[in-house]
């Protein structure tokens, strides 16, 4: 007998909902490594995820549980399912009239992820995108196709769009940008089996229209902010003003995350520091506080991680930074041996350095600074991580290589800064420039790895020859790793890209600084001194202490172009 199924399903694939070692950046290298090569990487982690007796997801990611709650308000609870790809065929069957599906990375096309799929050869599919695959495709979804609808949103669903996926997938609607106002009436209407718009785009929502959740998310991820209206102009969130969920809401969140089971709770937001900020994006030291104390204080939260956040209020306050350690250092589940805390934790925050060129920085991205001008960035980010690092804060920054016109003094200037950041504790997470769809560059040519530059490889496994000494565990790893690294350039990596990457690839194999000091930029034998240094302050212009001036409404609305 062929099963009803619930009127209602959503799902989301394994690789976008696993939690393994409570780490989201392990999440991200699924948008980056080899579906091909999965099983010698031993990647068994990447689909780990749980159920309930029942069958449905115990944990899915945020967004997702947004709709559900949403629905939820509208729909019996019984109606709805929300499950991973191998549970499809328990709730979908001849009642289901409608399937949500998230979407976050379905296609490992974003900055931090577009260029490690491709160091395997052309056309190799991560396993972010195979798993999405997977699910997209499954048999029970074309078996039902016939009396239901689909419909595919979160941040990722301008891929499908862009590679013209829509149709050969069978999807009936695709959902952008912000969605509670427009979830309810979309599935209200594909239940109903009316045509549904082939795409559609939601606006920033009223704070009443964001719902509680109801079960547990990824992570035990809550939302504490959105928006953030910096302006960096590669960025669709950085052009819509940032707002903050109430912390009533917040704290019913996390005991929503904990009567799931969950024992860490993931504060997500766009920049930590504008939560509940004032005037010119001056970060609110007692409302975060407040935040951390009360998030804490819920019965069961074990852990408190982070998502992202911006360096210049670590500068522009640095006892705030100091204010917050107790509780975002002491309540990690991140350990270091580098970390001056007694158990050796350490908070984990992503943060977007992007650029050591101030003339690029300038051009795309001066908001990221504020208060402080755009000349002052690399000093910015030195005493920031100096600041951050002191309290056992180690960022993971990333940094965008080909942004439009980069030219190789840009990069050089790159380069001259990351030197600088060479004893730092920290990640160095280079990208390639991606025009992401709502952003002002969406209409310029992306980076490309066989378009890089002598000095761009150089900058790219220079950050990975900094990461891996500074994150290595075991040195017989990192022995096989060296010797691995020549076999891949005469095999596979000098076919793929050229001699470009060579000597870079050298460095990154640990091979001697002597014999590489006449082929590459940098010297780190020892023989060569940084052009920064620390500053013992950075001195936030005069015109941009004064609160009455209202710089924050005008970076809002007309972005960075209207600073002074």
């Amino acid at each position: 007998m062929e099963a009803r199924g619930r009127k209602i399903v959503l799902a989301a694939s394994t690789s976008e909902s696993t939690e393994y070692m409570r780490s989201t950046w392990r999440q991200m290298l699924l948008a980056t490594l080899p579906m091909r090569y999965a099983h010698l990487l031993k990647t068994t982690w990447s689909t780990s995820v749980e159920t309930e007796p029942d069958g449905q997801a115990k944990y899915v990611p945020q967004g997702l549980r947004v709709v559900e709650s949403l629905l939820a308000e509208k729909f019996s609870p019984e109606d709805i399912a929300v499950c991973y790809p191998d549970q499809l065929h328990l709730f979908v069957g001849t009642d289901t009239r409608v399937v949500g599906l998230h979407a976050h990375n379905p296609l490992g096309i974003t900055f931090a992820t577009d260029v490690y799929a491709q160091f395997y050869g052309p056309d190799v599919e991560p396993i972010n995108a195979a798993e999405f695959r997977r699910l997209i495709t499954h048999p029970v979804l074309r078996a039902h196709k016939p009396h239901l609808k689909l419909i595919v949103g979160g941040p990722g669903a301008w891929q499908i769009e862009k590679k013209e996926l829509q149709d050969e997938w069978s999807v009936d609607c695709l959902v952008h940008g912000e969605a509670e106002e427009i979830v309810v009436p979309l599935f209200e209407a594909a239940m109903r089996g009316e045509p549904l718009p082939r795409s559609i785009e939601g606006a920033s929502p009223a704070m009443k229209s964001i719902p509680h959740l109801r079960r547990r998310s990824t992570y035990g991820a809550v939302e504490i902010t959105r928006g953030c209206g910096r302006g960096c102009q590669f960025c669709s969130v950085a052009l819509r003003a940032g707002k903050s969920i109430p912390l009533e809401q917040i704290v019913a969140n996390v005991r929503a995350q904990v009567a799931g089971g969950a024992d860490s709770i993931l504060l997500v937001t766009e920049d930590l520091f504008l939560y509940e900020a004032g005037q010119q994006f001056q970060p609110n030291r007692p409302a975060l506080k407040r935040l951390f104390e009360s998030v804490a204080a819920v019965p069961g939260v074990n852990y408190i991680g982070l998502t992202h956040g911006t360096m210049s209020p670590a500068v522009v306050d640095p006892s705030l930074i100091e204010d917050l350690t107790p509780l975002a250092v002491g309540r990690s589940v991140h350990r270091h041996a580098a970390s001056t805390h007694p158990e050796k934790r350490y908070q984990n925050l992503f943060v977007g350095v992007e650029t050591g060129s101030v003339r690029l920085f300038k051009q795309f991205m001066k908001g990221k600074a504020y208060p402080f001008r755009p000349e002052q960035w690399p000093d910015v980010v030195l005493k920031g991580m100096d600041t951050l690092n002191r309290h056992n804060w180690f960022p993971f920054c990333t940094w965008i290589l080909g942004l439009p016109g980069e030219t190789d003094d840009d990069t050089r200037q790159s380069l001259e800064l990351l030197f600088a950041l060479k004893d730092a504790k920290w990640c160095a997470v280079p990208t390639l420039f991606v025009p992401l769809e709502d952003t002002r560059l969406e209409a310029r040519e992306s980076a490309k790895i066989a378009r890089l530059t002598d000095l761009q490889w150089e900058f790219f496994f220079t950050c990975w020859r900094m990461n891996l000494d500074f994150f290595r565990t075991s040195r017989r790893v990192q022995w096989l790793f060296n010797a691995g690294i020549p076999i891949y350039y005469y095999t596979l990596g000098r076919k793929l890209v050229g001699p470009k990457m060579k000597y870079p690839l050298l460095r990154l194999a640990h091979f001697p600084e002597r014999l590489l000091r006449n082929r590459l930029y940098l010297d780190f034998s020892n023989r060569r001194s940084s052009l920064y240094r620390v500053p013992e302050h950075v001195p936030i212009p005069e015109h941009r202490q004064r609160p009455e001036i209202p710089e924050l409404a005008v970076l809002t609305q007309q972005g960075t172009a209207a600073l002074p």
